[in-house]
């Protein structure tokens, strides 16, 4: 894995999961265009804008016997082939024409329970298993993003 990935997938939804494919989206401050949340006390915000997750994560998991997808544990980014362990809060990433800032780790939800065997949604709590959590964003820098588009862990400074 390297700091230089793709959009493998963007997911929007109505409210609720699961998100599903589309296949480019602009994005403010005010997060991914078109999409919504069900609770948004808990979800969305300048500082959960987005929700971002990797694909290699989501395949690891299936691997372990989850029926978890993309799009199915809300994130609106799934992203492939980024070190995942550099995407920490504080982390800035260009993905697509968008400057994102990860702000928090994600607290899983029971309304992704479905994508998790026996409902064991803590298979992706932060605090049980680190490194296994999706991360919510702001953005810092709005943007065109498409499936395929490039995204990259940068610098402070380099943007």
């Amino acid at each position: 894995m390297s700091a230089t990935g793709r959009v493998a997938r963007l997911n929007m939804s109505a409210g609720g999961v699961p998100k599903r494919p589309i296949p480019r989206a602009r994005v403010s401050a005010a997060g991914m265009e078109g999409d919504r949340q069900r609770h948004s006390t808990i979800h969305g915000g300048p500082d959960r804008a987005l929700c971002l997750w990797s694909l290699e994560l989501i395949e690891a998991l299936r691997g372990e016997g989850h029926p978890v997808v993309p799009g199915s544990a809300g994130e609106n980014v799934t992203v492939s082939g980024i070190d995942w362990a550099q995407v920490v809060p504080g982390a800035r990433l260009c993905v697509g024409e968008a400057l994102v800032e990860v702000t928090s780790y994600t607290d899983p939800c029971r309304t992704i329970r479905g994508s998790f065997a026996h409902g064991r949604i803590g298979r992706i709590s932060q605090k049980s298993h680190p490194g296994w959590s999706r991360v919510y964003a702001r953005v810092i820098e709005g943007g065109e993003v498409g499936v395929g588009d490039a995204v990259r862990v940068v610098a402070r400074g380099e943007i």
